[in-house]
């Protein structure tokens, strides 16, 4: 899992807008369903496992100079749930999800339909290096839905 996990943060990076410091510090944890509804809906306001959370270090203008990218986390049980339900591999999924959440690190977001048309290109680009197929092929791409207020205010997660 370890070297899939290396070679989608490297093709990542290597297609991102924003390039962080060479040797810049990314924190990424894999982790259950149980902990991840928790930082869900402590950080989110979300009260629900999700496959994948971010939590950028600094704001996209300053990504270049940050020594640390940020942090990634990934739910594993619902990666392997979702691989299964859509019939393909969980490591073409786990794979497709570091990208995912390594460009949210980098400032890309999906909350209007043209941020979500360009961060599924990066993603499907990304893919296409490491022998991935397209996952979003056939679908449109679908803009976040507007965040609930988070019940607990907490400070950003120190890095």
């Amino acid at each position: 899992m370890r070297p899939r996990i290396l070679a989608a943060i490297d093709v990542g990076l290597a297609l991102a807008p924003v390039k962080p410091l060479p040797g810049a510090e990314l924190s990424l944890l894999l982790t259950d369903d149980k902990r991840i509804r928790i930082v869900n809906r402590d950080w989110r306001g979300f009260d629900k496992a999700t496959n994948v959370l971010s939590f950028p270090a600094a704001p996209p203008q300053r990504i270049a100079s940050s020594p640390v990218i940020g942090d990634i986390v990934l739910a594993f049980e619902t990666i392997v749930r979702e691989a299964q339900a859509e019939e393909k591999s969980v490591g073409d999924h786990l794979s497709h999800l570091v990208i995912h959440g390594l460009l949210h690190l980098v400032g890309e977001d999906h909350e209007t339909e043209d941020q979500a048309q360009r961060m599924e290109a990066l993603e499907t680009a990304a893919l296409a290096r490491l022998g991935i197929a397209d996952p979003y092929a056939g679908s449109e791409p679908e803009p976040m839905q507007p965040r609930p207020a988070a019940k607990t205010k907490k400070p950003p997660p120190a890095s």
